[in-house]
């Protein structure tokens, strides 16, 4: 046990004398100028992060405001997709009926390429 603290005491020292020697390579006045700017910086990093707070502060409030809104916005606009697309069924298979009831009705084919670029529509024969 004596050895592991005489050891102990050796690396102390050594490491005493490699940081002594460590501070005679730099100069004090550089190591007073990077601190004086590592201070600069976390002022500033400290300012930024006090900005980023409020700002986050102010998006959720803003967040909160809205969110009703807009989950209120969404179910309306699914509610009207899905109504919208129950009238075009409905109005495609009216036309459909109308074709097969009168084929002279739509001349121009217009209504017959709609139906077959819409594989999902059946028109009667």
């Amino acid at each position: 046990m004596a050895e592991t603290e005489e050891e102990i005491e050796s690396i102390r020292a050594a490491s005493k004398e490699v940081s002594r020697q460590f501070k005679t390579l730099i100069d004090a006045n550089d190591l007073d100028s990077l601190e004086h700017l590592q201070l600069l910086i976390l002022g500033r990093l400290q300012d930024s992060n006090a900005v980023l707070s409020h700002f986050n502060e102010y998006s959720e409030h803003c967040f909160a405001e809205v969110s009703g809104d807009f989950s209120r916005n969404t179910r309306m606009l699914k509610s009207m997709k899905s109504d919208l697309d129950y009238i075009f069924k409905k109005l495609r298979s009216m036309k459909a009926k109308i074709m097969a009831t009168y084929p002279d009705a739509f001349p121009d084919e217009s209504i017959r390429e709609v139906f077959d670029q819409r594989p999902d529509l059946e028109v009667p024969q």
